[in-house]
C-alpha cells in the first residue's frame, strides 16, 4: 500500500506530464520569443521585442508596484537573453524535459502558479542557479551533476521563491533608479550581443548576476523554499544538504566561486534555516534519495 508521500510523488509525476510541454518545443518557443540575436545559432531578431528594450528599462526606473505582470514577464525575457547569451542550453533534450517538468510541478505549488514558468539547464560546468522575473529559471549542468532529485527540488524551490517575491525585479528597479546602468554602459557597449537588448538592460543584468541579491532576499528564499519543496512532495532537507556541500567548497574553486561570492555564507544560511525549520517539517523527510540520472532515464 502506498504511503501519502509516495502517492503525492505519483501525483507529481502525473501532473508534470499533464502540464509540461516537450522540452524541444518549450525551449524552441522560448528562444524565438527572446529579443534579438543572443549568440545562439539559428536565433534571429524577434522584431518588436528588441525594439521595446529601451521601454523596459524606463519601466524599471519606476516603482515595482507600477510594473504589471505582462511587463514583468517581458523584463524576465530580456534577462533570460542575457543569461543565454553567456551560456547556451545543454543539448540533452531528455535532461531539459526532466528539469522543466520538475520545476513546473514545484511552481504549481507556489504563490504564483499561473506564471508562464520556464526551466532549463545551461551548458556550464559551474555550480550555479539563476532566476529572472516572470518565471524564467536556469540551473547549470555542473549543478545538476552534483545533486540528487530532492536537492535539485530544493534549489528550484529557492529560485521559484525569488520570482514569486519579485526579488530580482526589485533589485533591478533599485539599480536602474540609482543610475548604475548609465555608469556601466560604456564598458558593455563593445560586448553587446548584436544589439539584441538595450545597453542599459545588458549592463543591469550582468551586474545583477555578478553581484547577487540582498542577503535578506536569500534568507527569505531559503525559508520559503524548504516549505515549498515539502508542499510539492519532496524532502525539505534537500536544500540544507546543498548548503552543507557549499560549506565545504573553497572560494578559489572556479566551479563554486560565483555562487559563493553572490550568496551569504552557507554556514549562516544553515543556522538560520535550522531556527526557521525546527522540527516542523520532519514529517516530510526521510524519503529515499533518487539520482537525477535515474529520473532522466525513466522519462
Amino acid at each position: 500500500m502506498k504511503t501519502p508521500a509516495s502517492l503525492l510523488q505519483t501525483a507529481a509525476c502525473a501532473a508534470c506530464i499533464a502540464f509540461a510541454a516537450p522540452a524541444q518545443a518549450q525551449f524552441g518557443n522560448l528562444l524565438r520569443q527572446l529579443p534579438g540575436n543572443i549568440g545562439i545559432p539559428g536565433v534571429t531578431s524577434a522584431g518588436p521585442a528588441a525594439a521595446d528594450s529601451g521601454d523596459v528599462f524606463k519601466l524599471l526606473q519606476q516603482s515595482v508596484e507600477s510594473i504589471d505582470e505582462p511587463k514583468e514577464i517581458e523584463i524576465g525575457r530580456q534577462l533570460a537573453a542575457v543569461l543565454l547569451g553567456s551560456k547556451p542550453l545543454h543539448p540533452d533534450a531528455a535532461l531539459q524535459r526532466y528539469v522543466n517538468r520538475l520545476g513546473r510541478w514545484i511552481s504549481l505549488q507556489s504563490a504564483r502558479p499561473h506564471l508562464p514558468w520556464t526551466f532549463g539547464v545551461l551548458d556550464d560546468p559551474g555550480f550555479n542557479a539563476f532566476a529572472a522575473p516572470g518565471g524564467y529559471i536556469f540551473v547549470t549542468k555542473g549543478l545538476v551533476d552534483s545533486v540528487d532529485e530532492a536537492e535539485l527540488a530544493g534549489i528550484l524551490a529557492h529560485e521559484i521563491t525569488h520570482v514569486t517575491e519579485k526579488h530580482h525585479l526589485r533589485a533591478l528597479s533599485a539599480k536602474a533608479r540609482s543610475g548604475l546602468a548609465t555608469q556601466l554602459i560604456a564598458s558593455q557597449l563593445r560586448n553587446n550581443i548584436g544589439g539584441a537588448i538595450s545597453a542599459q538592460m545588458l549592463a543591469l543584468g550582468k551586474n545583477l548576476y555578478s553581484s547577487g541579491l540582498d542577503q535578506s532576499d536569500e534568507f527569505e528564499s531559503d525559508r520559503q523554499g524548504v516549505a515549498l519543496a515539502a508542499r510539492a512532495g519532496f524532502d525539505p532537507y534537500g536544500l540544507p544538504a546543498v548548503l552543507q556541500q557549499l560549506r565545504t567548497a573553497t572560494p578559489d574553486n572556479p566551479l563554486f566561486s560565483l555562487t559563493l561570492s553572490t550568496h551569504p555564507p552557507a554556514q549562516q544560511r544553515l543556522e538560520l534555516l535550522e531556527v526557521a525549520m525546527g522540527n516542523r517539517l520532519d514529517a516530510h523527510t526521510g524519503k529515499p534519495s533518487v539520482a537525477i540520472s535515474q529520473r532522466v532515464r525513466q522519462r
